[in-house]
C-alpha cells in the first residue's frame, strides 16, 4: 500500500483582471476519478490544503453539463460524499514529504488564485520532484508550479515536458478574455515544454517521475500512469 497526499484548493473564487471574484473550487471529476481508483488499488490518501481548509467543489463541475447528464451529476455528488478524506485536510504547511509516497495536484481555478503563489506548496513540489517519487498535476493544478523556485530564482520544472489547461481550452470555457492570467502562457515562461493536445480530448504527458494532464477528460489517464510508477 502506498500513501498518496492530494494537494488541493482552499480557494472559494478566483480573482479575475477586473477585480470581480468568479466562484470556484477544486474540479470535481479530476480528485474523484484518481481517488477512486488509488483506494480501490488499496492505497491510502491523505488531503492537504493552505491551512487545513474544507476543499469545495467548484460548483460548475457538479451540473449535468459537466458530468454527462442528470445520472453523471448524481454519481459525482455520491462520489464526493465518499471522498470522506476532504473533510478532514491537513495543513499543508506541517506536511512531511518523507510520510508519503506520491503527490498529486487536482485542478479547478482555485489553484490559479492560492496554491499559485503558495510558497510551502512550492517547496513541497521542489523536494517531489527531486526526491523521485511520483508527481501528478492535472488540469489547472500545474498552476502550483509557479510558487515552485530554486535557490537562484529558477524554476525546477525548466526544460520539463508537461501539459496543463490550454489558452485554446480557457478561450472555449470563454475566461480567457478575463483571466488576469493564462496557464499554458506562464508554464511556457518557466522554460517549461509545454505539451498541448486537441481541446477536451485526454492528454498526459510523463516526463520520468513527472506526470501531467491537460483537462478533465485526462484524469483517468494521468492516474493509470500513476499506478503505473507506484507499480
Amino acid at each position: 500500500m502506498a500513501r498518496i497526499l492530494f494537494v488541493m484548493t482552499g480557494a472559494r473564487h478566483w480573482t479575475l483582471n477586473d477585480g470581480t471574484r468568479h466562484p470556484t473550487g477544486f474540479w470535481a471529476e479530476e480528485a474523484v476519478i484518481p481517488y477512486r481508483a488509488l483506494t480501490e488499488a488499496g492505497h491510502e490518501v491523505t488531503v492537504a490544503s493552505p491551512g487545513g481548509v474544507v476543499p469545495v467543489p467548484d460548483a460548475a463541475s457538479l451540473t449535468p453539463d459537466a458530468t454527462g447528464g442528470e445520472e453523471g451529476a448524481e454519481a459525482i455528488t455520491a462520489a464526493l460524499e465518499e471522498f470522506t478524506e476532504l473533510r478532514r485536510p491537513v495543513r499543508l504547511e506541517e506536511v512531511d514529504l518523507a510520510g508519503y509516497d506520491a503527490v498529486f495536484y487536482p485542478g479547478g481555478h482555485g489553484p490559479m488564485e492560492d496554491l499559485a503563489v503558495d510558497a510551502d506548496s512550492g517547496r513541497l513540489l521542489t523536494a517531489t520532484l527531486d526526491s523521485g517519487k511520483p508527481l501528478a498535476l492535472v488540469c489547472h493544478g500545474p498552476a502550483a508550479m509557479l510558487a515552485a523556485r530554486r535557490q537562484d530564482g529558477g524554476s525546477p520544472f525548466a526544460g520539463r515536458r508537461l501539459t496543463g489547461f490550454t489558452n485554446e481550452e480557457e478561450r472555449q470555457a470563454g475566461l480567457a478574455g478575463k483571466a488576469p492570467w493564462l496557464l499554458q502562457d506562464r508554464l511556457t515562461g518557466l522554460g517549461a515544454d509545454f505539451r498541448a493536445g486537441a481541446p477536451w480530448q485526454p492528454n498526459v504527458v510523463v516526463d520520468r517521475n513527472l506526470i501531467t494532464g491537460q483537462n478533465p477528460a485526462s484524469s483517468g489517464p494521468l492516474v493509470a500512469e500513476l499506478l503505473k510508477m507506484l507499480g
